[in-house]
């Protein structure tokens, strides 16, 4: 069960960083390098709490759909999505945003659980949890550049 934490500081309210955060839109953008694209449920705009999406993407040459659901949701604190149905045996994604001095620290927390027991933990191992951390950080930076453009129109 690999744990997957990352954070990000971002010099923008925590109010303009959790919505960024939710947009079904922004998300698209931040993962083109995967094609992902909302298919069902929640397709564009905010996401709420008991909301699903459903994305279809293309992870290791292999077209994939993952439904997730917004469980808990605490504006502007703090928000989580479960996968319903997907590749993962289970996962639970934390979303937390801290309010700073001139900004917000956002912190990204993907506990998982990969599918096939013995051969999922070794692909944890080998490739998957690295390919999932970058994953997360290219779409953190990308949260962080819009949040902050977003501050400057203002």
């Amino acid at each position: 069960m690999p744990i997957i934490k990352t954070d990000m500081f971002i010099y923008a309210p925590r109010e303009i960083c959790f919505d960024v955060a939710r947009d079904i839109d922004i998300h698209t953008q931040s993962a083109s390098q995967t094609d992902e694209r909302a298919i069902a449920g929640v397709t564009s705009g905010l996401i709420k709490l008991n909301e699903t999406v459903t994305w279809e993407a293309i992870h290791f040459g292999i077209k994939q759909k993952l439904t997730v659901r917004i469980t808990e949701f605490d504006f502007p604190n703090r928000f989580v999505d479960e996968m319903e149905k997907g590749a993962f045996k289970r996962f639970y994604h934390t979303h937390e945003f801290i309010e700073k001095e001139n900004g917000t620290l956002m912190i990204d927390t993907f506990d998982y659980t990969s599918p096939f027991g013995l051969v999922g933990k070794l692909a944890d191992r080998l490739f998957l949890e690295r390919y999932m951390k970058e994953f997360f950080i290219t779409r953190n930076r990308f949260i962080k550049k819009i949040a902050e453009e977003r501050v400057g129109e203002s």
